[in-house]
């Protein structure tokens, strides 16, 4: 597998994930554990945040404490699944800056189409982490990548719930200064693009929508 991908392993996110992909899962069921597994996932992706020191008063005595150094975060959403991703990173860090790239799949080529991008400014301090459900054939995720670096992001990270083989390799080549951090990698695409076994479309479940 790609050195650059992070397989986030822990128990709990397993449980869930598997939790998501029976069929029978409701909607509102799979909000809640979308949600609550993106914030395991970036625990991981931005484990390494650079920190300084804020002199604080604690009721005991004035200590130097660790916080985030530099200028916030960006999270940047790829419409539409992304969303069920941000909402959870929103909660770990509110006070992040967000973006949004709007991305559909050319049903016939598979090749992504844009349709809408709004992102923040000064990305090239920031660090900046791309959220998309799904890395299946990977094009989305290269098109939306393309897009912050040509705004100028230079840390940029990428977080998806499951991966492919496929797509994992073609990101590799693509971009391999961005991590990717999953929960899951399964057995292959099929022949319409979708991860094998995965869990369907990811935006369909999460909406309601077919």
């Amino acid at each position: 597998m790609s050195d650059t991908l992070t397989l986030v392993d822990h128990p709990l996110v397993q449980h869930k994930l598997s939790l998501m992909r029976d069929k029978e899962c409701s909607t509102a069921k799979f909000r809640r554990l979308l949600r609550e597994i993106s914030q395991f996932l970036a625990y991981e992706a931005l484990r390494d945040l650079p920190l300084t020191t804020r002199r604080v008063e604690t009721p005991m005595e004035a200590m130097d404490a660790p916080v985030l150094e530099g200028k916030k975060l960006v999270f940047v959403s790829i419409l539409r699944a992304g969303n069920g991703l941000l909402d959870g990173l929103l909660e770990l860090v509110p006070g992040a800056r967000v973006g949004f790239i709007g991305l559909y799949r050319d049903p016939e080529t598979l090749h992504p189409v844009e349709y809408y991008k709004k992102l923040p400014g000064e990305l090239g301090a920031r660090p900046v982490v791309l959220v998309d459900p799904m890395l299946a054939t990977a094009n989305s995720a290269i098109a939306a990548i393309d897009n912050v670096k040509r705004a100028g992001a230079k840390d940029v990270r990428f977080i998806c719930l499951l991966a492919a083989p496929e797509g994992v390799a073609k990101m590799a080549q693509a971009h391999p200064d961005v991590r990717i951090y999953t929960a899951a990698v399964d057995s292959h695409l099929n022949d319409h693009g979708y991860i094998v076994p995965g869990l369907g479309d990811a935006g369909d479940r999460m909406f309601g929508t077919k």
